[in-house]
């Protein structure tokens, strides 16, 4: 196949390649993210994404999407990994996880059986085949369903139909999170670390989700962070005692301002914290280098070092 210029070929699709401006916009996006401003960084990972459509550029737009709950957006970025020649080895599990979460068991575990023909001792493939298939064997509650179905209808409410102050509201519509399921896909500290949105704000969200016995940064909690914290712990066993990993933050004593990030994070024992990134930390609000080298060094004592990004 021939080219011209710098027109390159995705699939079916022709695009104009602009590798310089991509790069500027990829880099700008790596910044925000570290920064914790996943919402602005996601923007800038989609603008290097249609100036030039490198493994690196989808990779990490599918990787955020997926993190901010844009789950479709997630699902055809992986998918179009997926299809290259060579598709990135993250790129086939975590695309798996996404296919498991949707219930769609046979695709999941062709995908994961792919990464493991080619690395038969690849940890996660291994530990998240033996979910799947565990998964495929599951009783199916139809109460169960019904119930699903109801949560699915209140999560998918507006927040345009709740009460809320014009500040909360200006703020919310600029983070593009548009209905009550979004608002449980990020946590108090990302809601803080936005630009004018303050402790009021905060409190009055957080009251309105009590009512329906729901909280910012549920979905993480019970999503993405638990395959995390489970993977973690898969990687620490026979390294580390459960003991440990089941030990309280408090235990670390930790200063005023650390214990507080802490807090904004949902961050209850050392397995929780090891399970996360620096870039996390860093992106809560009056959150400096300080907390975060004596948070490093609490956790080095006992064994333990905030996770790192394959």
């Amino acid at each position: 196949m021939s080219t011209q210029g710098l027109d390159t070929v995705i699939g079916t699709k022709a695009v104009s390649a602009d590798p310089q401006g991509a790069a500027s916009h990829f880099s700008r996006g790596a910044a925000l993210e570290s920064e914790g401003r996943r919402w602005e960084a996601i923007e800038q990972y989609r603008l290097a994404v249609e100036k030039d459509r490198t493994p690196q550029h989808l990779f990490r737009l599918a990787f955020i999407a997926d993190l901010l709950g844009y789950d479709d957006e997630a699902l055809r970025t992986y998918e179009e990994l997926a299809s290259l020649p060579e598709p990135p080895v993250n790129a086939l599990v975590n695309l798996s996880i996404l296919f498991e979460d949707r219930c769609d068991f046979g695709r999941a575990e062709r995908l994961l059986r792919k990464v493991l023909d080619a690395n038969p001792m690849h940890s996660r493939a291994r530990l998240y085949l033996r979910d799947v298939v565990a998964s495929k064997d599951m009783y199916y509650d139809e109460e169960q369903a019904r119930d699903a179905a109801k949560q699915n209808a209140l999560l998918d409410t507006p927040v345009t139909d709740f009460e809320l102050s014009v500040r909360s509201r200006n703020c919310l519509k600029k983070m593009q999170i548009r209905t009550l399921g979004d608002l449980l896909r990020i946590t108090e500290a990302e809601l803080l670390s936005y630009k004018n949105f303050g402790e009021t704000s905060l409190v009055e969200i957080r009251s309105m989700l009590s009512s329906k016995g729901l909280r910012l940064g549920q979905a993480l909690d019970s999503g993405h962070y638990a395959r995390v914290r489970r993977e973690v712990a898969e990687g620490l066993k026979g390294r580390v005692p459960e003991t440990v990993l089941n030990r309280p933050v408090g235990s670390l004593e930790l200063s005023v301002r650390a214990r507080k990030a802490l807090q904004l994070l949902n961050v209850q024992t050392l397995g929780d914290l090891a399970s996360r990134t620096e870039a996390e930390l860093m992106g809560i609000k009056n959150f400096g280098q300080t907390s975060l080298d004596e948070i490093k060094a609490r956790l080095a004592e006992s064994g333990l070092t905030l996770r790192t990004l394959e």
